[in-house]
């Protein structure tokens, strides 16, 4: 059974800051092979105890948001349970529970930069802003770049394929402009 310390220590201690967002095969296949089975008991309604506490919300949000981003690359499980962090990252913002995690790891807001919903892109560049005065720069640099996507589109287009949506003409423009990739280089010359 894997507990919230587990999940912890390894994103936290083990990976770290500097592999959080980079994308490994090696990573991807560490995180299918140790945490599997817990996002599939999450994803099915496990793991309640762990949302009556900060570290323990951090670690849902964690298994529920990230995980599946490393173990379904291209496929769309890795977005099955964003809801479920959606809604965990929001209770925890509002009971101020990010507050009592320390920097870097208070990764309440990425659910809400992974929304494809205007107002939560809004919010998560406000609190990148007001509560990550440490390490929220390239952190805020993302949430913006995530925000004018969904300005743009309404939904992030390089999620299409995976979801089996249809893209329009001016999606398949975007991405064949450089996509993110794009968006992001832009929002940091504008910087």
């Amino acid at each position: 059974m894997v507990t919230p310390d587990d999940v912890l220590r390894f994103w936290l201690d083990e990976v770290g800051p500097e592999g959080w967002y980079k994308a490994s095969e090696t990573l991807d296949t560490e995180v299918r092979e140790r945490f599997l089975a817990a996002w599939e008991n999450a994803r099915e309604g496990a793991y309640g105890l762990w949302l009556t506490y900060p570290s323990g919300m951090l670690a849902y949000v964690i298994l529920t948001d990230q995980f599946p981003r490393n173990m379904f690359r291209d496929d769309a499980r890795a977005f099955a349970t964003d809801q479920q962090a959606l809604a965990a990252g929001k209770v925890a913002i509002n009971r101020g529970w990010d507050l009592r995690i320390d920097e870097p790891a208070r990764q309440f807001y990425l659910p809400l930069m992974h929304s494809e919903n205007l107002c939560d892109q809004e919010r998560c560049v406000r609190l990148m802003c007001e509560r990550m005065p440490e390490h929220g720069e390239q952190n805020l640099t993302h949430a913006r770049a995530h925000r004018e996507v969904i300005r743009q589109f309404g939904r992030f287009p390089y999620r299409n394929a995976a979801l089996a949506r249809p893209s329009t003409a001016s999606e398949r423009a975007f991405e064949a402009g450089g996509g993110y990739g794009g968006t992001l280089r832009r929002i940091m010359q504008a910087a």
